[in-house]
């Protein structure tokens, strides 16, 4: 996209990103953080995650984060990339529900995933994100 297509949001400055642009960013890399309600309280996750059949899945065990992703049903999924240096960058936000996989056919399909864990303990369970709305937004370098 040129910069004479790309739609700025005016209060911002911002880039408006198309969610082409977006899924093309989630899909370049394998780290995001995950956002979820824990009480009343929300919390961040750090983790590693492939894109399947345009959902964000996640292989994690139980605990906070599943329970709360599950539980609570609504959660935030981001990635970004910054360029301290060039003060520029971009971030892709997905919203939407979490949910574990509910057919053997889908447990099976995500085990065929090429999906390398960062920690070494084991994770046994799946979080799949369907995503609701999938935003990006990009700060362009400053000229000079």
């Amino acid at each position: 996209m040129s910069d004479e297509e790309r739609t700025v949001d005016p209060r911002t400055g911002l880039a408006v990103l198309d969610s082409e642009r977006c899924w093309e960013l989630l899909r370049s890399t394998q780290i995001g953080r995950l956002a979820v309600a824990v009480g009343h309280y929300p919390d961040i996750f750090p983790v590693n995650y492939r894109i399947w059949r345009d959902k964000v899945v996640i292989r994690t065990e139980a605990g906070t984060k599943l329970a709360g992703a599950v539980l609570n049903g609504s959660v935030a999924f981001e990635i970004d990339e910054i360029d301290p240096e060039h003060h520029s960058g971009w971030s892709v936000v997905v919203s939407g529900r979490g949910r574990e996989p509910e057919r053997m056919e889908e447990e099976l399909a995500l085990e065929d995933l090429d999906f390398e864990l960062w920690v070494g303990t084991p994770k046994s369970r799946w979080l799949i994100i369907e995503p609701e709305t999938v935003t990006g937004r990009e700060l362009p370098p400053r000229d000079g």
